[in-house]
């Protein structure tokens, strides 16, 4: 199951430090290859990616990919791909990883290979007097390319890259007249399963399924964006030992239940609360219930019956969370893979991996007092062996090559014990060998009330999702109605343009507020705040989106004209630093698929916005002789900005 597991006291997980990579996401090393071993021609065609995130149980490294062609990939890619050409004629002899990142302060990239090349290649004869002269050597075996304007080597071999300004221009102007999707990211993986959301049938969705949904549908679609078939997986508790307790309260309450169907259950909140009040408090129901899962699990047709109808009504309830917030996914939950668990134990145990222990079946795993439990005491299975079931089913039959996990992380050491019995198993490498298949578990923190606890109503219940999210909606409306009204703009306003506004607001609210913390950590919900325009809010991204398409709108020029016909200059300052911060997107993008991190485009989204406040205030657009190209880059911003929002599960408005 993957229900929310709350934590008795708020999590206070550290935000981790925003990790580098040495070479973007562009293939490095061939499938199930070592990424050290590989030669220059394989770094050009694979990425390696190792994070240490603290609840990542297992590193990268790529599947094979086709050769990128001459311009495809994000800025870093292209100009890593130059780097392994200059490195390779300027030390032969020795087997590195191109080290390119943005630069601070002196440039717009930089290299930073000299000093480590400077340690392998010292004492061994080397003409190299110094880190520095590397350096040089670097800058000036530099190919030649369009992209790069100049270089320069600073201090200890830093070769500072400065970009060409026609080379950024030109490539806004292909993504305008192209489409953003000539800016995805280049992912070493073909297919990919992200398992999230996953609630318990008959139970309440609370904010703890809220934020896995969130989040694991933005990993979802920044995957999607980059080319990956993603598998949206659904993993519902649909066949645990509540379901005797449902079916016999059910069968004892309402013996024609068949004949009055759903009106039988009603509130299913309701209906559960009091046939688990039942079993914990009458010990005759309790063994008839027990006896129930029994007769379940074994097919008796009456069960089965019940417990699709018991899944049906939930599904209805878990639907109206998923509309509301536009996220798709397929339900394959635990009653899917519960007949491949016997033939998968069967393997595990020809492996000698599983031992009897006290009644039980487990797997002692090295690094753990307790074992992993795959068969209780009982005899029945439960999460441990569901799971090993449904990642032999995943990379057996699915053939996924990145498998992750979206759960709170209370869950962290589960996931770290099932992936390590499935590494004894043979199914996953050694992450300290770098290799596909990989598994990860994106872990998050609580959501905390006002008074700093965990997120409930007055009454102690947990807060019913459809409810928190028609709040939102209605807060939103409310706080748009009040404004309209006070600038006299209401009468240009339909009801269904209200009603839209109204929701796209309120919902991306509430996802934004999410997204935008580092998921390791806790954070407080507030109305108040999240629907603020002010500060780092969705709201006011909204607005600032909305702005860019006023401008738009009032300079009455076709901007797809516009983008066929004109060209983009970029000569003022704020022009160039738009400009630049535009094209690194693929490269943001990439970044938060790595690390597994939405707050990095979350991050990116408020950065362009503000820069593009900064270009807007000292560059006039509308009547000046820079029109035209001006016109372009705000409408390059408003894509990107629309392509975040996209990506966030954010739908865009385009007036406020």
């Amino acid at each position: 199951m993957r229900a929310f597991a709350a934590a008795a006291t708020a999590v206070a997980a550290p935000t981790p430090a925003r990790l580098r990579l040495r070479l973007p996401f562009g293939p490095r090393a061939p499938r199930y290859g070592h990424c050290r071993a590989a030669s220059y021609s394989r770094l050009l065609r694979v990425f390696c990616g190792a994070t240490t995130m603290g609840d990542e149980t297992s590193t990268s490294v790529p599947a094979q990919q086709q050769e990128p062609t001459v311009g495809a990939g994000s800025v870093k890619q292209q100009l890593s791909r130059l780097v392994i050409s200059s490195l390779r004629a300027t030390v032969p002899e020795v087997e590195v990883e191109p080290m390119v990142e943005v630069s601070a302060k002196f440039a717009d990239y930089q290299c930073n290979n000299a000093m480590g090349l400077w340690s392998k290649v010292k004492g061994s004869g080397t003409s190299f007097k110094n880190p520095n002269a590397i350096g040089q050597a670097i800058a000036k075996n530099l190919p030649s390319s369009d992209i790069i304007e100049s270089t320069s080597v600073a201090g200890p071999g830093f070769v500072n890259i400065t970009l060409s300004n026609s080379w950024v221009a030109k490539r806004i102007q292909d993504m305008l007249v192209n489409g953003i999707n000539t800016w995805a990211p280049i992912l070493p993986v073909k297919k990919a399963v992200i398992d999230f959301s996953s609630p318990n049938i008959a139970k309440e969705m609370h904010v703890g399924h809220l934020r896995s949904t969130i989040i694991g549908d933005t990993l979802a679609r920044m995957f999607e964006f980059s080319n990956v078939d993603v598998l949206r997986r659904n993993h519902v508790g649909d066949w645990g030992t509540q379901f005797g307790m449902l079916i016999e309260y059910l069968f004892e309450k309402f013996p024609n239940w068949q004949e009055i169907g759903s009106q039988a259950i009603g509130d299913l909140q309701v209906f559960y609360k009091a046939s688990k009040h039942r079993f914990d408090n009458d010990p005759e129901f309790k063994e008839r219930a027990q006896q129930g899962v029994v007769r379940l699990q074994g097919g008796e047709e009456k069960y089965r019956e019940a417990w699709k109808k018991i899944c049906d009504i939930s599904r209805s309830e878990f639907d109206l969370v998923y509309k509301r917030l536009n996220v798709e996914l397929e339900e394959k939950g635990e009653s899917f893979y519960n007949p491949y668990i016997p033939q998968v134990l069967a393997e595990l145990n020809s492996k000698g991996l599983i031992q009897e222990s006290e009644g039980a079946q487990v797997i002692f795993i090295e690094g753990y007092q307790i074992p992993l439990i795959v068969v209780k005491r009982d005899g029945g299975f439960n999460y441990a062996s569901t799971d090993l079931a449904a990642l032999w089913y995943r990379l057996n039959v699915e053939k996924a090559e990145w498998i992750i996990y979206v759960t709170d992380v209370g869950q962290q050491q589960h996931f770290e014990m099932f992936f390590k019995a499935a590494r004894m198993a043979g199914w996953l490498p050694d992450p300290k060998e770098n290799k596909f298949p990989k598994t990860n578990h994106v872990g998050f923190g609580l959501v905390l009330g006002s008074d700093g606890k965990r997120f409930r109503t007055r009454s102690t219940e947990v807060v019913r999702l459809v409810e928190l999210l028609d709040e939102a909606k209605s807060r939103s409306k409310s706080e748009l109605l009040q404004r309209l009204t006070e600038n006299g703009k209401i009468v240009d306003w339909t009801d269904e343009e209200l009603e839209q506004t109204s929701e796209a607001v309120g919902y991306g609210a509430v996802k934004y507020a999410d997204l935008k913390n580092n998921r390791l950590t806790n954070y407080t919900f507030s109305f108040e705040q999240m629907l603020s325009d002010k500060g780092n809010t969705a709201v006011y991204l909204q607005y600032a989106h909305a702005r860019i398409c006023s401008i738009i709108r009032k300079s009455n020029k076709d901007v797809e004209e516009l983008k066929m016909s004109g060209a983009i200059s970029l000569d003022h300052p704020d022009e160039r630093v738009l400009g630049l911060y535009l094209i690194r997107f693929a490269e943001v993008v990439e970044e938060a698929c790595t690390n597994l991190l939405p707050n990095v485009v979350c991050e990116y989204l408020y950065n362009l916005s503000e820069m593009f406040t900064k270009f807007y205030t000292n560059c006039q657009v509308v009547g000046s002789p820079e029109e035209t190209s001006r016109l372009l880059l705000c409408q390059a911003t408003a894509v990107v900005m629309r392509q975040c929002f996209q990506l966030l599960g954010i739908t865009p408005v385009y007036k406020l």
